[in-house]
C-alpha cells in the first residue's frame, strides 16, 4: 500500500504512475486463444469435447453437454431455504431496476413532412459465461440474464465449467430464477468459440457476455465482430472519500471487500484527515489476518492499494475522475453535492450506509461495471446492452420536394451521382 499526498511536489508524477499502473494479466494467451477457436470451427462438437476432458478432466459425449432439467431440479432442491430466499430477493431487486430502463419507441413528423423515428428491438439470442471452480458468482448470473431476458431475448444460452463433473448447485438455482434453462457444461475460450460460431450441439448466439479468465477475455477480443460482447473486464476496483467522522473500521472492510476478489484488484482511500488516515490503514492490518482471503486480499493491498491525503474535497473529485473508478462510494455528510461533481465513475454509492458490497448482490442496479479507467468512456451493463435500435423515416411527394434539392446537392459535391439522380428522378427534375 502506497501513502500519498497532494500537497508533496513529486505528487503529480507518482499518482500519474499510479493510473498508469497495469493491473490486467500479462499472460500472453492470444495464440492459443486462436489455436482454440480455430479447432471448435472445424471440429465442432468433436473438440469442445476434447478440450473438456483436457482441462476441466470431464469426459462427456455431445448428448451430455448440456444440463437437464432433472439436474436443475437438484440443484434447487439443494438450496438452503435462507439463500433461496436471498437470490429471489436479489432477482427480484434487479429486475425492477432493469425492468424501469425500457426505452420507448420514437415518432414524430416534422416540419418539412417527414415522419422519423426509431425502434427497439431484443437480440434474438444471447450468450452468458459463467465462471466455475472456486470464481463462481450466482449474482452474476442474476446480473447478467435478467437484464436480458427482461429486454426480450428469445434464447439465453449459459455456459459454466464444471470440473471434474462438479456442479455449482447456487449458480444453478440462480440460472433458474433468472429464467435461464438452456445450460452447457463447458467453459474456457472454446465455450465463448462454440457460442459465437455454433457446434452441432450449440447454436450460436449474438452477443456473449459474462466473466472470465485471461483465456475467456481473449476469446471474447477474438470473436468481436462476429457477435457482439459485453466488454473486456479487467481487476476491479473501489475508491473510497471518507472523512474522520466515519468509522475506520468500516472504511477498512470495504476496501478489503474489493480487495479480496483478486491479487490485482485495487482500492484506493482519498481522504482529507492524516489522523484518519493512520486509523483505517491500521483497520486494515487488523482485519486481514481474520479473511478466509487474507493472501489474495493482503497481495492487492500491498502491490495496488493506496491511502491519498487531499486538501479538499473538490481536489478529491478532481482525483476521482481521473481514476474513473469501477466503484465509487462517497461517506460524507452531503454525499449528493460531491457526487454532482463525479463525471468518471461506473457506479457511486452514497453516504456511509451504503457500502458497495450490497451493489454487487440486492440493490438492484448492475454488478457487472467498467474496469480500468474504461469508465471515461463506457457504463454499466444494462438492458440496452441486449436491445438495438432501429431507425425509420417516411414520407410524401411534398415532404421530398422540400428536404430533397439539398440531398441532390450534396450527392453532386460528393460525385455520387447516382444518389443524386435517385432523388431527382422523384422531383421531376430529370427523366
Amino acid at each position: 500500500m502506497i501513502r500519498l499526498t497532494t500537497a508533496d511536489p513529486a505528487f503529480p508524477a507518482v499518482f500519474a504512475a499510479l493510473l498508469a499502473q497495469a493491473r490486467e494479466t500479462t499472460e500472453d494467451v492470444g495464440q492459443a486463444v486462436a489455436a482454440i477457436i480455430a479447432a471448435i470451427r472445424t471440429r465442432g462438437d468433436v473438440a469442445l469435447l476434447d478440450y473438456t476432458v483436457r482441462f476441466d478432466r470431464l469426459s462427456l459425449t455431445a448428448d451430455r453437454l448440456r444440463i437437464t432439467a432433472e439436474e436443475i431440479d437438484a440443484a434447487v432442491a439443494a438450496i438452503p431455504a435462507d439463500l433461496a430466499a436471498a437470490l429471489d430477493l436479489a432477482a427480484t431487486r434487479i429486475e425492477a431496476f432493469h425492468r424501469a430502463q425500457l426505452p420507448a419507441d420514437l415518432r414524430f413528423t416534422d416540419e418539412a413532412g417527414l415522419t422519423l423515428g426509431l425502434r427497439w428491438n431484443p437480440l434474438d439470442a444471447v450468450g452468458l459465461y459463467v465462471p466455475g471452480g472456486k470464481a463462481a458468482y450466482p449474482s452474476s448470473v442474476l446480473m447478467n440474464a435478467i437484464p436480458a431476458r427482461v429486454a426480450g431475448v428469445g434464447r439465453i444460452a449459459m455456459c459454466v465449467p464444471t470440473p471434474d463433473g462438479v456442479l455449482n448447485p447456487l449458480v444453478l438455482a440462480a440460472a433458474r430464477r433468472a429464467g435461464v434453462a438452456e445450460i452447457y457444461r463447458v467453459g474456457g475460450a472454446q465455450a465463448v468459440a462454440a457460442l459465437a460460431y455454433g457446434t452441432a450441439s450449440i447454436a450460436p448466439v449474438d452477443r456473449i457476455v459474462g466473466p472470465g479468465n485471461a483465456y475467456v477475455a481473449e476469446a471474447k477480443r477474438q470473436v468481436f465482430g462476429h457477435v457482439g460482447i459485453d466488454s473486456i473486464a479487467g481487476p476491479s476496483e473501489v475508491v473510497i472519500l471518507a472523512g474522520a467522522a466515519n468509522d475506520p473500521r468500516r472504511v477498512a472492510l470495504d476496501l478489503l471487500a474489493q480487495a479480496e476478489h483478486d491479487e490485482a484488484a485495487q482500492a484506493i482511500l482519498i481522504t482529507d484527515d492524516a489522523r484518519f488516515a493512520d486509523a483505517v490503514a491500521a483497520a486494515v492490518g487488523a482485519e486481514l489476518p481474520t479473511l478466509p482471503r487474507a493472501a489474495i486480499a493482503g497481495a492487492s493491498w500491498q502491490a495496488h492499494g493506496a491511502i491519498i491525503l487531499v486538501h479538499d474535497w473538490e481536489e478529491a473529485t478532481d482525483l476521482v475522475n481521473r481514476l474513473a473508478p469501477e466503484h465509487l462510494e462517497i461517506m460524507l455528510p452531503d454525499p449528493e453535492s460531491v457526487f454532482q461533481r463525479i463525471r468518471h465513475a461506473g457506479a457511486v454509492f452514497l453516504g456511509a450506509w451504503c457500502p458497495e458490497a450490497v451493489g454487487d448482490y440486492v440493490a438492484g442496479p448492475n454488478h457487472v461495471l467498467p474496469t480500468g479507467r474504461t469508465a471515461r468512456f463506457a457504463s454499466g451493463l444494462s438492458v440496452f446492452d441486449f436491445l438495438k435500435r432501429t431507425t425509420f423515416v417516411a414520407a410524401d411527394a411534398a415532404a421530398l420536394g422540400r428536404v430533397g434539392p439539398a440531398a441532390v446537392a450534396l450527392a453532386e459535391a460528393e460525385g455520387l451521382q447516382a444518389h443524386a439522380r435517385s432523388i431527382a428522378v422523384r422531383l421531376g427534375a430529370i427523366r
